[in-house]
């Protein structure tokens, strides 16, 4: 995959790349970078690394995660050097936020650049019927990130005219102006006792993108 760009508007962003389609490599130059923990295969040059308590999403929502048992293990990178990271041979897809906001589920977020901040979401009935958890991971600001999936990651876009419908098991996140829905899906198999599969389904609808991975969790 292509490098994203070092410098979005004037503000300077942490160089982030794709090595392979399951490592990342990231080039820090008296920089810092948060991942999650666990996350580093190798590195060069002189880098420390350190737990990072709130992983830049405030005391908050640190404490909304504490309280659900649903805490994200960060840490920072920092120094000058390259780092190389990769999380269970996952397939990796590196993006640049503008000033955007992204919303992902936290088992899917690998690492991410110190000028974005992230947040919690309400997930509901979606992360509870995935196991995900109550809370999804907002991540919001210009800058780079790393996305892990299962397969590579799909994009979808969603409009006015055509809403998506998603399997929670394969949803990653989304980004733009999308309301979600949580539905049921009652067919003759449900009503048998030979469930589907697909008989939770979360519905988005507005404009904007979501991504999903082409396996389930």
């Amino acid at each position: 995959m292509a490098l994203c760009p070092g410098i979005l508007g004037e503000s300077r962003v942490t160089s982030f790349r794709t090595n392979t389609d399951r490592l990342l490599e990231v080039r820090l130059q008296d920089e810092k970078v948060l991942a999650i923990a666990g996350a580093m295969v190798a590195y060069t040059g002189s880098i420390k690394f350190e737990k990072s308590l709130l992983g830049g999403e405030g005391i908050f929502g640190a404490l909304k995660r504490k309280v659900t048992n649903e805490g994200m293990q960060v840490m920072q990178a920092s120094g000058s050097g390259t780092v190389f990271f990769a999380q269970n041979a996952a397939e990796i897809t590196v993006m640049a936020l503008a000033g955007e906001k992204l919303t992902i589920e936290s088992s899917s977020l690998l690492a991410y650049d110190t000028g974005l901040k992230t947040g919690t979401s309400f997930a509901g009935l979606r992360g509870a019927s995935s196991g995900q958890g109550l809370f999804s991971t907002t991540v919001e600001g210009h800058g780079n990130l790393a996305v892990i999936s299962r397969g590579n990651l799909i994009m979808l876009e969603v409009t006015p005219a055509h809403p998506l419908r998603v399997d929670p098991d394969a949803f990653v996140g989304f980004k733009g102006e999308i309301r979600q829905e949580f539905v049921f899906d009652v067919n003759w198999r449900t009503m048998i006792g030979q469930s589907s599969g697909e008989s939770y389904q979360h519905k988005f609808t507005g404009q904007g993108v979501v991504f999903i991975q082409p396996a389930e969790r």
